[in-house]
């Protein structure tokens, strides 16, 4: 029987592990129960009940014994139907991460050169790493805006299989537009990624591009807007001949009954979702403004559900604040410090009127009760 202290023993395991993978970080998450949680971007309303209603009604016509259906037909149908897109263009997938993977795993390879501007979701690193591949990696502009004459820079002169975009970005929430998007496809060869996990919030939709740009891959999540990150729901958009190879990635019956049930229903009442929507769009924007006049805060654009913002002040960092805004008031935000670019930076995602007033209150009288 092998000792699990034993060093020996565990080294003669781990030697089977690919070096470039015991070289890297695993994407981590340190739990926390907090009163008031605005730290993962995720919707601070629950799916209405009477929709929750009708999906249990589904769910408990379902024998639970059976597999799944071997292809989503209803999940990809509804995706179909609300972006108008062929059912042979459309993968599903438990979360639009595992298709971030899926879509890497078949494209790159040691050596092959993916270009992320960062700060980023950091998964598109640690998959191209995991696969062999070598990141490009394009510092955003001091605004934290993409720079887009460097992304195409970067693509050309590294011969790039993907570039990934993200868009709305995490943890940053700045947006390409239009053009930028057209461009950036237009002058490499590599295939765009793009992300756009946030997009119901603002930014531009891309999919109406897909139809011709064979190179576009969109990717959206159920986590979000949709209120549903407990379900764990994604889909990817690509021209059918690439949404063929990267099915090859795709696990089998990686999408259980229930998020199938509850995503297609979701997707196809979505209008009852859209004041939600819209009412965190709008709190987004009430919190940017009111960190604005906090004195020692510098607050950054965002089109997405959640702003990041510096704690600038001498008396205050950012440390400091994120610490007591949980010991003191329960409110939980994330630090990005760690990313690039982000020193002294916290993320905090819009909540619903109440939770950013206690946010707001606290954040004051943190950041101005040394001032006085």
């Amino acid at each position: 029987m092998i000792d699990p202290t034993d060093a020996r023993d565990v080294d003669a395991a781990l030697r089977h592990v690919k070096p470039s993978v015991r070289s890297l970080g695993a994407y981590t998450l340190k739990p926390y129960e907090p009163r008031i949680k605005l730290n993962q971007n995720e919707s601070p309303y629950d799916v209405p009940r009477a929709l929750k209603d009708r999906i249990q009604a589904q769910l408990a016509e379902r024998p639970w014994n059976r597999y799944p259906p071997f292809v989503a037909s209803n999940f990809i149908q509804a995706v179909s139907e609300a972006t108008r897109w062929p059912s042979t263009g459309i993968l599903v997938a438990n979360g639009s991460n595992e298709l971030i993977q899926a879509v890497l795993s078949v494209t790159v390879g040691p050596g092959v050169s993916v270009v992320i501007p960062e700060p980023t979701f950091t998964l598109y690193r640690l998959m191209t790493e995991v696969n062999g591949g070598t990141v490009a990696s394009v510092p955003l502009k001091d605004d934290l805006s993409f720079d887009v004459d460097a992304i195409i820079g970067a693509a050309r002169e590294t011969d790039a299989a993907v570039i990934v975009l993200c868009t709305p970005n995490n943890p940053t929430g700045g947006a390409l537009g239009e053009e930028e998007i057209r461009r950036i496809h237009d002058e490499t060869d590599a295939l765009i990624l793009l992300d756009q996990a946030y997009v119901e919030f603002g930014g531009f939709d891309a999919i109406p591009m897909l139809d011709e740009r064979p190179r576009l891959v969109v990717l959206r999540t159920f986590s979000k807007a949709m209120a549903m990150a407990g379900l764990r729901a994604g889909y990817m958009l690509a021209h059918p001949s690439l949404a063929a190879e990267v099915h090859k990635a795709k696990l089998p019956y990686n999408i259980n009954f229930f998020t199938e049930v509850a995503a297609a229903e979701v997707l196809r009442c979505r209008s009852e979702l859209a004041p939600m929507v819209h009412e965190i769009a709008g709190e987004r924007d009430r919190i940017h403004e009111a960190l604005r006049a906090i004195p020692g805060l510098h607050v950054y654009p965002s089109a997405a559900n959640f702003l990041v913002f510096r704690v600038e002040s001498p008396s205050v960092t950012h440390t400091e604040l994120f610490d007591r805004l949980l010991a003191e008031y329960g409110i939980l935000v994330r630090d990005v410090s760690k990313y690039p670019m982000l020193d002294r930076c916290l993320r905090v995602n819009a909540g619903t009127p109440t939770e950013n007033d206690a946010f707001l209150d606290a954040v004051r009288t943190i950041m101005t009760e040394d001032q006085g």
